[in-house]
């Protein structure tokens, strides 16, 4: 299980239920990494999708602690272990979260990879995600070149979760 998210300069991710900015080749490169695959996401995040609809060809999971909830299109599950008894049935999938922080936050120690695009400006943010140069579990592995668009640099950032490595280190072990 990965994280995919864009951040800016003070690791914000969205205002008012939006992304901070759209970045054309970054919305590629997310579709690309998603589609035929597995994405989790809380409501909020459902909900700000065009129309409020899950996004075609992936699985969409959906947490929330609504009981009356439901969306079709989407699975739903009320808390992690919900989600993780879903997602094991899909072996042959790869899982992303997708947000908002909320469900990033629930679900950074279950993942292995975070999939950042660093957006170098800062927005007005009201939602963050954690900043991972600080967090001594998550190694920055990988850093692309930076790239612009409209006036707006970014690079993708590659982290790797070392305790997600020692877990499985272990597990081989025992």
């Amino acid at each position: 299980m990965d994280i995919i998210v864009s951040v800016d300069e003070n690791w914000g991710i969205g205002n008012n239920g939006q992304l901070l900015t759209k970045i054309s080749a970054d919305l590629k490169r997310f579709r690309k990494m998603t589609t035929n695959n597995i994405i989790i996401m809380g409501r909020k995040t459902l909900e700000s999708f065009p129309e409020g609809k899950p996004l075609p060809n992936r699985i969409n999971i959906v947490m929330t602690h609504s009981q009356e909830y439901t969306c079709e299109g989407v699975k739903v599950c009320h808390n992690i272990q919900e989600v993780l008894k879903t997602i094991s049935k899909e072996t042959k999938k790869y899982v992303f979260i997708i947000g908002g922080e909320s469900i990033y936050q629930q679900f950074l120690p279950y993942c292995e990879r975070a999939y950042v695009t660093k957006i170098y400006q800062t927005f007005v943010a009201d939602t963050y995600f954690k900043n991972l140069d600080k967090d001594y579990h998550w190694k920055l592995i990988e850093q692309l070149p930076m790239q612009e668009e409209e006036g707006i640099k970014y690079a993708y950032l590659t982290y790797e979760n070392q305790q997600y490595q020692q877990n499985a280190v272990k597990k081989k072990i025992v």
